[in-house]
């Protein structure tokens, strides 16, 4: 594939990939490497950087919830508030899956 050419996804596919980047990243936060979540993250924030502006209201406020995530690896001196932010991440995604629900899964 040419640089020039845009890679093409579905709305319901990439918030599956984005659900997968975010709720990883939750799980992850408990273990001994804390860089394991801030590239999970990194990963979801380039995923909704490259989405387009034309996305559903429910997924652009997701983009704009992983965009308000810090760009750090869990922060040792406020863990808690690092902890409930990425938790509040997961309530929005789930708004998301939510509000797409019949989208998800089926190419649209």
């Amino acid at each position: 594939m040419c640089a020039s050419e845009r890679l093409v996804i579905s709305e319901g596919t990439a918030v599956e990939v984005l659900a997968y980047l975010v709720t990883a990243a939750r799980t992850q936060l408990d273990e001994a490497a804390e860089y394991a979540p801030m590239r999970l993250l990194t990963a979801a924030r380039r995923l909704a950087d490259g989405l387009d502006a034309r996305a559903s209201a429910p997924l652009r406020e997701l983009v704009a919830a992983i965009d308000a995530m810090p760009v750090v690896a869990t922060p040792s001196a406020d863990r808690d508030a690092y902890v409930a932010r990425v938790d509040e991440l997961c309530v929005a995604l789930a708004d998301c899956l939510l509000a797409l629900e019949g989208d998800i899964g089926e190419g649209a």
